[in-house]
């Protein structure tokens, strides 16, 4: 008896379900960008390495590229469709709209879904590569532009817009309003 090759999965996409049968091969992003229709994540490199493709599985961030559609069956997946409550922006948005962070726009949706990932990773109190003190009684190190360039570091901007991403993520991380994503990046994912 040959294996399957397709599977029929139910994903929970920006708070709807949504079921389907897929290729067991198709990734995530195929699977939300082709048969469901949220193009708002980019197809970059399809390697894992440019971030555009960057979503939220279980809150934390992932590479949708690399990503098994039917390794998300029964995981929370946030896309950039996902993010604004309504017609009102996310603070992160609002931030890369006031301070130009967008460019052309295209690396743009993993790029907020990667902040929002970073800002609840480092309320968390987990440290990164640019983290002076990694002890965790120290708790979360200052976001300084040295800590936000190295969690974003994942995600890659052709136009250069660097300097305005990290002012827009230092903005909402200190905007008050900024809900966290719902998930606690403590949680480990299923």
């Amino acid at each position: 008896m040959a294996p399957a090759t397709a599977s029929a999965i139910t994903l929970k996409i920006n708070g709807e379900h949504h079921t389907l049968t897929v290729d067991n091969r198709t990734t995530l992003l195929d699977a939300l960008r082709e048969r469901l229709g949220l193009t708002g994540s980019k197809k970059g490199c399809d390697q894992g390495q440019c971030g555009a493709c960057t979503v939220l599985v279980d809150g934390r961030r992932t590479v949708a590229c690399l990503q098994l559609a039917v390794a998300a069956e029964g995981r929370a997946v946030t896309t950039i469709e996902g993010v604004a409550d309504g017609e009102q922006l996310h603070p992160v948005q609002q931030a890369f709209l006031d301070l130009d962070g967008y460019q052309c726009g295209y690396c743009t949706p993993g790029q907020i879904c990667s902040a929002l990932g970073v800002l609840d990773e480092h309320a968390a109190g987990w440290p990164s590569a640019a983290t002076g003190d990694v002890r965790p009684e120290a708790g979360p190190p200052p976001l300084t532009p040295e800590e936000i360039r190295e969690r974003m570091s994942g995600n890659l901007c052709r136009c250069g817009a660097y300097v305005s991403i990290v002012q827009a993520v230092s903005q909402a991380a200190a905007d008050p309003a900024r809900p966290a994503t719902g998930t606690d990046p403590k949680e480990p994912a299923a």
